[in-house]
């Protein structure tokens, strides 16, 4: 990915690169050959003024001068430098004084400048073997045409020059190229490397290891997040697969228990059948209430598989009436053991729960209350608010719990050892994943007078 990331950059670059400086480059070069023909073309102005006196007056002595002038002129700027009279003759000849007197109107550009006419331009030689770029002007003296002065060059020379102008832009496209690759190198290793301890951390998580985290504190904030993402996914994988685990070892566990004994009841039952049918009869009802305790804790299993979902649906409830519709259900059945149920509660207590939730959480809580407590108890359910959530306790005046065992109270499976009934141990179990599931959190505490006050906090909508 690294280096797909660099080409990425560096391709953008040399496009636009390229779509910028070819332009530009062509018109450098158009630009700088123009402003070189219009020096030579200045130079080959202030040469013919320099000529008018010796062209017009015929005197050797000045052509003489003239002579060194322009070899001179030859020596400081490399031109070739050709002056004739008004008839093509050469008058002047730099660095070759044996071609004076040679005639120069078969060149079209002394011919044109000896009609007046200013001329520059590039055309094939036979002389140099290639082409020359040329500047020639009339030499005036009033409005007479005396004589002709013209520069040449190779055109080799001009283009040289031309293209160290040009090769400037090269340079600097080369030089942002390479900046550009740096920058781009920079730039990928900064995202390639937290994307590649994020890929180590899902290798390890797919191969198991549930403890592997991706690093939040490198690379750009977009992975920083996709890391914190992923981090948060795998604890919620770890604590499914961890919440997965312990359910299929503590249901085995505790199924397996009541599978035994229904077992070995219906074997005595049906070994006794034929020689004794009383203790037959007397295995099969104690199968048949095997039966119904395994019953008891599949229900409280398949509640509590339910209540172990995460993301469950959460919704306004009224506190007081569910805390008053539950104590009146439940108040019957107290009275049958004279045992009394009320309810407290203050009007209109809106919290924020799984549907159904705080039901199974009182419908808990009362039932326990009742089997833990003799006739004569009192149960009080009450309901109140106070710093954000609602709070429901339901306290009874029986036996309570021993400190020791109050912190294991809503673990799975755990029963008392002075419990006088037999349950499954899921019960609290249950009502304390369904409080977690609505935002809240229960808890158990003995009174001062006696008995057990079994609490649950829900936040308040």
């Amino acid at each position: 990915m690294r280096w797909r990331l660099i080409a990425a950059f560096v391709g953008v670059t040399i496009v636009i690169l390229a779509a910028q400086n070819i332009p530009l480059a062509r018109y450098l070069k158009t630009v700088e050959t123009e402003r070189m023909v219009a020096g030579i073309q200045r130079d080959a102005f202030i040469l013919g003024g320099a000529s008018e006196d010796a062209l017009a007056a015929g005197n050797p002595q000045a052509q003489a001068d003239l002579q060194t002038s322009i070899d001179i002129y030859r020596l400081r700027t490399g031109a070739r430098v050709v002056i004739t009279d008004g008839t093509g003759v050469a008058v002047a000849v730099s660095g070759d004084e044996a071609r004076r007197g040679g005639n120069y109107l078969s060149r079209p550009e002394i011919a044109a400048a000896i009609d007046g006419s200013p001329t520059s331009g590039r055309r094939p030689s036979t002389t140099l073997g290639g082409d020359l770029v040329y500047v020639a002007v009339p030499v005036l003296s009033g409005a007479r045409t005396v004589g002709v002065v013209r520069l040449t060059y190779p055109a080799s020379t001009i283009d040289d020059r031309v293209s160290h102008k040009v090769r400037g832009i090269l340079v600097v496209g080369v030089i942002s190229l390479i900046a550009t690759a740096l920058a781009a190198t920079l730039i990928a290793s900064t995202i390639v490397r937290p994307l590649r301890r994020l890929e180590r951390a899902t290798e390890h998580v797919a191969a198991g290891d549930f403890e592997s985290r991706a690093s939040v504190d490198e690379g750009p904030p977009e992975i920083r997040r996709l890391a914190a993402s992923f981090n948060t996914m795998t604890e919620r994988i770890s604590s499914l697969v961890e919440r997965q685990r312990s359910f299929a070892g503590d249901a085995s566990h505790q199924l397996r228990t009541p599978l035994t004994a229904l077992r070995l009841q219906l074997e005595r039952a049906a070994v006794n059948i034929d020689t004794d049918p009383a203790a037959a009869r007397g295995d099969i009802e104690a199968a048949g209430e095997e039966t119904e305790r395994l019953q008891r804790l599949v229900e409280g299993l398949l509640m509590l598989a339910r209540a172990d979902q995460e993301n469950m649906a959460i919704e306004t409830i009224d506190v007081a009436a569910v805390v008053t519709e539950r104590a009146g259900i439940w108040a019957p059945l107290a009275d049958e053991r004279g045992v009394s149920v009320t309810a407290e509660t203050q009007p209109r207590i809106a919290a924020r729960a799984v549907p159904g939730a705080l039901e199974q959480i009182v419908d808990n809580y009362i039932d326990n209350a009742l089997n833990a407590g003799k006739s004569g108890n009192e149960i009080v359910v009450s309901a109140g608010h106070e710093s954000g959530w609602a709070t429901i306790h339901v306290t009874d005046r029986g036996p309570g719990m021993p400190t020791d065992q109050l912190q294991h109270a809503f673990d799975r499976f755990w029963r008392s050892s002075s419990a006088s009934h037999d349950g499954s141990g899921l019960g609290l179990a249950i009502v304390r994943q369904l409080a977690e599931a609505s935002g809240g959190e229960v808890s158990l505490a003995n009174r001062s007078d006696g008995g057990l006050d079994a609490s649950v906090r829900l936040p308040l909508a």
